[in-house]
């Protein structure tokens, strides 16, 4: 079995300890948070792995072969950093870390210490988001022409990065993840109405290039929570909603056909396609679970990360081209 210890006990990171645990392939082997009382409740329902608030600690266990980091983002570089030097494989939360430098140090280190980075992007890990990219490659969707999400709720406010930094990589990741490529150029909208320089409430657009526009809604301040992320096709649509326990991934074959009037050349007529709406049967098991499978799967056999150093590192260059077009008032800014 793989030996795993776990950094960071907060929001995320008992999620993580639970699945580590129970996979039969890992070894919840330490727990590690700066904060005694939490550690030691944590570790209460993990009698006989070992616990410690130095993460230097952990990583002197010579037998300890992967580390987790759920801690906060301006962690992330260092923790991973001193992890990979002392020859561990590291799965960290999103987003990979706090600055493109930091993120390229990473993925330039995994490699040369030929050891797993994997990126928590989690939804990646959904069956919902596995059965649209399947659905994409098969063709089944045909052009994909636009994507549309809203990711809203009411809290929970961070104090260690905007709402864009939190929940953007999730969406961020789902694209990148169907269509492989980053985008050509970003613009960012946003404001701070709660904890100040900090924006709670953004607009995101992206523009791929070739006609193919993205639009992210994300707020910390909104009464309803709402998880809508579409993909837009000329065959096919697709709309995940992570909330809708029952339909979490609905295709519509609904849309429109163009084509060329053949008396007049520069007429366009547009027909309307209305068809079937379908929810595919997905696999119950969850997220968190099948994610520390495939961090096993990549330490054992060698697999080539879903969500490796390499997508995190262009998710936090997105992030960090929509912070400076923030911060220059909405410029577009060419990635």
């Amino acid at each position: 079995m793989i030996s795993v210890g776990v950094a960071g006990l907060g929001y995320w990171g008992p999620n993580l300890v639970r699945n580590v645990s129970a996979s039969s392939r890992t070894a919840l082997c330490w727990l590690c948070d700066p904060g005694l009382e939490r550690l030691q409740a944590i570790g209460r329902q993990h009698p006989g792995v070992r616990q410690t608030t130095q993460f230097e600690e952990m990583l002197a266990d010579e037998r300890l072969d992967a580390v987790v980091i759920a801690t906060p983002v301006a962690t992330h570089h260092q923790m991973a950093k001193s992890a990979l030097l002392a020859r561990k494989h590291v799965l960290v939360e999103k987003p990979l870390a706090a600055s493109v430098a930091e993120a390229a140090e990473l993925v330039a280190l995994a490699d040369y210490t030929e050891r797993v980075l994997l990126v928590d992007h989690i939804f990646l890990y959904s069956p919902a988001v596995e059965k649209m990219a399947e659905l994409v490659r098969a063709g089944e969707v045909g052009e994909i022409l636009f994507f549309d999400s809203v990711r809203i709720n009411l809290g929970i406010f961070r104090h260690d990065v905007s709402v864009l930094w939190d929940l953007a990589p999730h969406d961020l990741s789902i694209i990148d993840h169907l269509i492989g490529r980053e985008p050509e150029s970003v613009m960012a909208i946003g404001a701070s109405r709660t904890v100040d320089c900090l924006e709670d409430v953004v607009y995101l657009h992206l523009d791929y290039g070739n006609g193919l526009l993205a639009s992210l809604h994300l707020n910390w301040l909104s009464p309803v929570k709402v998880r809508h992320f579409l993909a837009g096709g000329s065959r096919r649509s697709l709309l995940y909603n992570d909330l809708d326990a029952s339909d979490r991934l609905k295709v519509y074959d609904r849309g429109v056909d163009v084509s060329a009037n053949p008396s007049a050349v520069h007429d366009i007529l547009i027909s309307y396609r209305s068809g079937n709406v379908v929810s595919p049967k997905l696999d119950p098991t969850e997220p968190a679970f099948r994610l520390v499978e495939h961090f096993a799967d990549c330490i054992e056999r060698r697999v080539a990360p879903i969500s490796g150093g390499e997508q995190g590192l262009r998710i936090v260059r997105v992030l960090d081209a929509a912070q400076t077009s923030l911060a220059r008032a909405s410029e577009r800014v060419r990635l």
